[in-house]
């Protein structure tokens, strides 16, 4: 616990026995990323959403779009989605597609959004499916300690005087850029959090050029998959405090994004002007990379036709992963490293080789991610659990997987 004090925060895992300070205590507020540095924009403007006009998938208020792709974002006229850079007063966090939402004001610009933003805006701007879209909102909102009674949360920095009901009974709510939440070691373009002095949310160019480099500039799932095991092994070589554990399974949905989500239509192939729009990436004279502040959607483009659903992008995580097989664990030290037992994570390994058993780990991290603590301050205003069971679709409660009873 000395050497990783973010475990006393990680599933199944009670803080109370390791005589840590609470959590509000320990997250640092000069450290990047927390409330000290985070931007605040006094004027908050929710995210304008669709309209008769513009209606994209019909997404609107967290509920189901049509689900039918393949047209033009920004659509030509409408305004409101046009590309806007963010200011001084705007968060923006570890991933380019929500940066990216943000700077189109799909999510509001500010960088504080809710629950119902991310799911409308994951339907309306890259055709996620709904089962897909509540699920990574309701990852969010939990994993990186977001409110569930505000159902607000930054995509960046520690926005906690924002986003939370009450910051004194909450403690502190991290954001996308809290450690080993959302965010992990090994990302593909941010550095870890201990090797970045806590900065794991700003664009490394040398970074996507390793990624660009090891792709051949086609950022496909065989070349991100070659990529993402390049970087689990740089990690585990040079951060003393690597850790992988069961969230590290998202990593591998994140990268199936770029060949996935980002490509646009009619060809959709992950080419390097593509994901260098969507990253912020521009290439120098000497080929080195360097952020432009400019993440956004490519001039005329399309996005993709079906919906990317749990079942999809579940086959990816397995398909990339058994690809190049890595363990799950933590760095101990002298080249130790221990191994993690953890639902269908067992030795080290991942035994749920099968989208079924692969899903049900991430609803049980989308579950078990929750502090209980929270339901005897909030009742009966809102039950944690009982927030995130109303709000999973039956694709997943029809899984078969085990209910948390608390």
């Amino acid at each position: 616990v000395t050497a990783f004090p973010f475990v006393a925060e990680m599933p199944g895992v009670d803080a109370s026995l390791l005589r840590l300070k609470p959590k509000r205590q320990q997250s640092g507020g000069s450290n990047p990323g927390g409330p000290a540095t985070c931007p605040f924009n006094p004027n908050h403007v929710p995210a304008p959403g669709i309209t008769a006009q513009y209606p994209y998938n019909g997404a609107q208020n967290g509920l189901p779009g049509k689900g039918v792709g393949g047209y033009q974002v920004p659509a030509p006229g409408d305004t409101a989605h046009y590309f806007v850079p963010p200011g001084p007063n705007d968060i923006r966090g570890p991933c380019p597609g929500l940066n990216v939402a943000a700077n189109h004001n799909f999510l509001a610009h500010d960088g504080i959004t809710t629950f119902n933003e991310l799911v409308d805006a994951q339907q309306n701007l890259y055709n996620v499916g709904y089962d897909l879209a509540t699920l990574l909102a309701l990852l969010g909102l939990t994993l990186t300690d977001g409110d569930v009674v505000t159902e607000k949360l930054s995509i960046g920095c520690d926005a906690t005087t924002r986003t939370s009901f009450s910051p004194l009974l909450t403690g502190s709510e991290p954001g996308l850029d809290g450690h080993n939440k959302f965010e992990a070691d090994t990302s593909l373009t941010r550095d870890d959090y201990f090797l970045g002095n806590g900065d794991n949310f700003s664009f490394n160019g040398t970074l996507f050029k390793m990624m660009t480099e090891t792709t051949g500039g086609l950022y496909n799932r065989d070349g991100l998959a070659k990529y993402r095991y390049q970087r689990y092994q740089q990690s585990l070589a040079e951060n003393p405090n690597f850790y992988f554990g069961p969230l590290s399974l998202l990593l591998f949905g994140a990268s199936s994004f770029l060949y996935e989500l980002m490509p646009s239509g009619p060809d959709y192939i992950p080419d390097e002007a593509t994901i260098s729009s969507f990253f912020g990436a521009e290439k120098q004279s000497d080929g080195s990379y360097t952020f432009n502040n400019a993440e956004q959607i490519p001039p005329n483009w399309y996005n993709r036709v079906a919906p990317y659903t749990n079942e999809l992008v579940t086959a990816e995580i397995l398909a990339q992963y058994l690809e190049y097989p890595v363990l799950f664990g933590g760095s101990t030290g002298n080249g130790g490293f221990d191994l993690i037992n953890f639902e269908s994570i067992q030795n080290g390994k991942l035994v749920a080789a099968s989208g079924p058993g692969t899903l049900c780990l991430l609803y049980q991290l989308a579950t078990q991610s929750i502090p209980s603590s929270l339901n005897g301050v909030i009742t009966p205003t809102v039950t944690a659990l009982e927030f995130v069971l109303t709000k999973l679709s039956s694709t997943l409660t029809n899984l078969g997987c085990a209910l948390p009873l608390t």
